[in-house]
C-alpha cells in the first residue's frame, strides 16, 4: 500500500513514524509548525485550529477549520491542510530573503489589537480564514460602496462600533443581527475559539473588517478545484493500526474480523478519550469518508442523512428545510466541532446528554443499521436501551438517519447549559407540534439529560394531544413534563433544576408561539 502522507502548507510529508493515535496537533508541532497550540486537548478552546480542504457546498472545495488536537494525523492521509504559518503571503519573487506578508485576516487582527499574549491567535486566525473563504459570505447592502465594492475597513469598523451602541449610520442593521457583520462574517465561526486576555471586541472588529479575497489569492483560487479524494488507509506502527476502508462492505468486513476495533468519524469524542483519559486502541476504523455514509437525500416522504455527513454540511445543504435542526445547529458545541461531528457519531456514543437525539426523537426519526448480511431500520425511540447502550449489534454500523415528511409546523429546541454556546447541556428539550384550529393534534417531545438515555416525553405528549393550545393546557402539561425522566444531581445541575427547566421549556414554547401569532 502507498505510504501514508499528508500535504501541509503545499508540501507533502510522510506520517511515519508517528503512532496511529498521534494527533494532527502533535504531528505539526514535531515538524516545527508551532503556531498550532494546545490549550485544552478536548476541542473547546480552538487554539489548535487548522484548515482542511473538504468537498464544498457552493464550490468544489471548502476550507474547513477543525480542531487539530482531536483528529488523528492518520485520518488525514492523502488530505491537504493549511496552518496559520501557511496563510502568510509569499514574499516577492526573486527576493528569497524577504519575509512573507500577512494574510488579510492576520493583518486585521494585528491592526485592530486582536492579539495580546498571542497564544490563542493562530487558532482564531484559522477559524477566521475559514469564514473569510466561505463562498456565500457576502456584505450587507449598506456596507457596499461604488457599485458593489466593499467599504473601507475603517468604515466597517465604525459600523461594528455602531452595533455596540455608537452613533454610526449602520447601527440599526448590525444591532438587529449582532452575530453577523456588515461584511457577512458569521461570528458563529469563532464560537469554538476562546481568548483569556485580549477580550473579544477587537477580535470581532477584525472579523467584521475583512473584505473579499483578492483575485490572485491562491487559497481562494484553490476552491475552484476539487479537494483530494478519500484514500484507503492501512497505517500500522508499534502494533496499533489505523484503517480507512474504501467501501462500506470493506468496513463491515474489518469490524467482523476485528470486533474490538474502535469506530471513528470526526473523532470529536474519541479524540477526548485519547487525550484526557490516555485511551489507546489496537485498531481504529475510520468511516467518515465512506461514500455510502455521505449521502443526503430529500424525497417526497422522507429526508435521509448519511451517518458521516458532518453537522455543518447538513446545516448548509438543508439550509433551513428542517426548522428544528436549524434551531439545534447553532447550539451544538461550536463551528469547529460541527465541522467534524456527525449524526452517526452522536448517536453511536449513546450519550444521554447528546444534543441531536432529543431533536431526532421529536422528528420521529429512525436509524438504518448496516451489517454484512443486510440492513434494518429501527425507530430512534427504540434504539437506546441503557446508559451508552443501544440495539446496535457487534459489527453493525449506523448507515443513515431517516426523518419522515411532512414535518410538524410548530417546533422549538431548548438547551439549558452554563454557556450559551460551546457547552454541554444540562437539559435539552425538543418539541414538534401539529396545531390545527387551535387544537394540538400531535405532539412529539424529545428529552436529553434527564434519564440514562434520551427519551420521549410520552406522558406529556398525551397531556397535550386533543386539547386546545392555551395557557391553561401549557401549564397543565408543564406540570406533567416536570415529572418526566429520572433527573439526577451532578456538577452541571441539580435534579430539581432539571425538572424545573423541563416545565419551563414548554411554557417558553407556548409563549413564543403566541407572540409569533400576534406579531404576524
Amino acid at each position: 500500500m502507498v505510504e501514508a502522507r499528508i500535504t501541509v502548507n503545499g508540501k507533502e510529508a510522510p506520517i511515519s513514524p508517528f503512532a496511529p493515535h498521534t494527533t494532527v496537533l502533535d504531528f505539526l508541532r514535531e515538524r516545527g509548525l508551532t503556531g498550532t497550540k494546545e490549550g485544552c486537548a478536548e476541542g473547546e478552546c480552538g487554539a489548535c485550529a487548522v484548515l482542511v480542504a473538504r468537498p464544498g457546498v457552493k464550490k468544489p472545495t471548502d476550507w474547513v477549520a477543525v480542531n487539530a488536537c482531536l483528529v488523528p494525523v492518520a485520518a488525514l492521509d492523502g488530505q491537504e491542510i493549511v496552518t496559520s504559518e501557511g496563510l502568510a503571503t509569499p514574499g516577492p519573487p526573486g527576493e528569497p530573503g524577504t519575509p512573507p506578508g500577512l494574510h488579510p485576516v492576520q493583518e486585521e487582527m494585528a491592526v485592530r489589537g486582536g492579539s495580546q499574549c498571542g497564544y490563542c491567535t493562530p487558532g482564531f486566525i484559522c477559524s477566521m480564514a475559514a469564514e473569510y473563504y466561505r463562498p456565500d459570505r457576502c456584505a450587507h447592502a449598506d456596507a457596499l460602496v461604488d457599485g458593489g465594492a466593499l467599504a473601507d475597513a475603517d468604515v466597517l469598523a465604525d459600523t461594528v462600533a455602531s452595533a455596540a451602541g455608537g452613533d454610526g449610520a449602520h447601527g440599526s442593521r448590525s444591532s438587529a443581527d449582532p452575530e453577523h457583520g456588515p461584511n457577512g462574517f458569521d461570528l458563529h465561526a469563532l464560537s469554538g475559539n476562546l481568548c483569556r486576555c485580549t477580550g473579544y471586541r477587537p477580535i470581532r472588529d477584525a472579523a467584521f473588517a475583512v473584505g473579499a479575497p483578492a483575485d490572485d489569492d491562491l487559497l481562494a483560487q484553490r476552491r475552484e478545484q476539487a479537494p483530494p479524494g478519500p484514500v484507503a488507509t492501512s497505517y500500522t506502527q508499534g502494533g496499533s493500526a489505523f484503517l480507512r476502508p474504501a467501501t462500506l462492505a470493506e468496513a463491515l468486513h474489518e469490524l467482523r474480523e476485528r470486533p474490538d476495533a474502535v469506530v471513528v468519524a470526526g473523532s470529536t469524542d474519541w479524540g477526548v478519550e485519547v487525550n484526557i483519559r490516555s485511551r489507546r486502541a489496537g485498531c481504529v476504523v475510520a468511516v467518515d469518508r465512506l461514500p455510502e455514509l455521505r449521502d443526503l437525500r430529500v424525497g417526497t416522504d422522507r429526508i435521509e442523512i448519511g451517518a458521516a455527513v458532518t453537522l455543518t454540511e447538513i446545516e448548509r445543504r438543508l439550509d433551513g428545510r428542517v426548522p428544528l435542526l436549524a434551531e439545534l445547529f447553532p447550539q451544538f458545541a461550536s463551528r469547529l466541532i460541527r465541522n467534524s461531528a456527525t449524526l452517526g457519531g452522536n448517536l453511536g456514543t449513546g450519550s444521554p446528554i447528546g444534543d441531536t437525539p432529543p431533536v431526532l426523537l421529536a422528528l420521529e426519526s429512525s436509524v438504518v443499521l448496516a451489517a454484512p448480511d443486510g440492513e434494518r431500520e429501527v425507530p430512534l425511540a427504540d434504539y437506546f436501551t441503557g446508559y451508552r447502550q443501544s440495539v446496535r449489534r457487534p459489527g453493525e454500523l449506523i448507515r443513515s438517519v431517516r426523518i419522515p415528511l411532512p414535518l410538524s409546523p410548530v417546533v422549538a429546541f431548548h438547551k439549558i447549559a452554563k454557556r450559551r454556546f460551546d457547552d454541554i447541556s444540562s437539559v435539552a428539550v425538543a418539541f414538534a407540534l401539529d396545531i390545527e384550529d387551535g387544537v394540538v393534534r400531535k405532539a412529539r417531545i424529545g428529552l436529553g439529560g434527564v434519564a440514562a438515555t434520551p427519551i420521549r416525553a410520552l406522558a406529556t405528549e398525551a397531556a397535550l394531544e386533543g386539547r386546545p393550545w392555551s395557557a391553561e393546557t401549557a401549564e397543565s402539561a408543564a406540570q406533567v413534563l416536570r415529572a418526566q425522566g429520572t433527573p439526577m444531581d451532578d456538577h452541571r445541575a441539580s435534579a430539581a433544576y432539571r425538572s424545573a427547566m423541563l416545565g419551563q421549556s414548554l411554557l417558553k414554547t407556548y409563549a413564543r408561539t403566541t407572540t409569533e401569532a400576534v406579531s404576524s
